[in-house]
């Protein structure tokens, strides 16, 4: 699904992002609902960036990636931690393009994500390729997704990455 955001683009940057565990839902510009085989999934589309509500009988997840004011938790490079039963892993990586491939690649990302059933994009009035796009999969009983935010000023694409699993339990030698 694609959608343009219906508020001000705001000169973010990519610097700016921050990540938070466990958040309440934010007030969100567009919202996917999925059902992921039990898992019910929600990904969100913030004024500043994303968030997505994982909800299954095992329990809750909330991840926030924002420009978020007075946020002391900055965008990590990578992130692994348990909680109740799973397994929460998150990577994230900052890419600097030139203008032309910038727009190239905004464009193949926009492409990938409109169309997908499980796919969520929000461009921002005022500039053609500042965008947040998110994709969702469920594979070998783990819920992933992906997400992109674009800043065209700076020639940068925040790309994440979160897998969300059952912990298994540790071999016993």
């Amino acid at each position: 699904m694609l959608t343009t955001l219906q508020t001000a683009y705001s000169d973010t940057r990519a610097a700016d992002l921050a990540w938070a565990l466990g958040r309440e839902p934010l007030p969100a510009l567009a919202v996917l609902d999925l059902d992921l085989a039990g898992a019910g999934l929600q990904m969100r589309l913030l004024g500043a960036s994303h968030q997505v509500l994982l909800e299954e009988d095992r329990g809750t997840c909330s991840e926030t990636v924002a420009c978020i004011p007075g946020s002391s938790t900055p965008l990590p490079l990578g992130v692994s931690k348990r909680l109740g039963e799973w397994e929460y892993e998150f990577a994230a990586r900052v890419e600097t393009l030139s203008e032309g491939s910038f727009a190239g690649r905004a464009q193949e990302l926009l492409a990938l994500v409109a169309d997908h059933p499980q796919g969520l994009a929000g461009t921002f009035p005022g500039s053609p390729h500042a965008f947040t796009a998110m994709l969702a999969q469920r594979t070998e009983g783990q819920v992933r997704w992906r997400t992109w935010h674009a800043y065209p000023q700076e020639g940068q694409l925040v790309v994440t990455r979160t897998r969300v699993g059952v912990r298994k339990p540790a071999a016993v030698p």
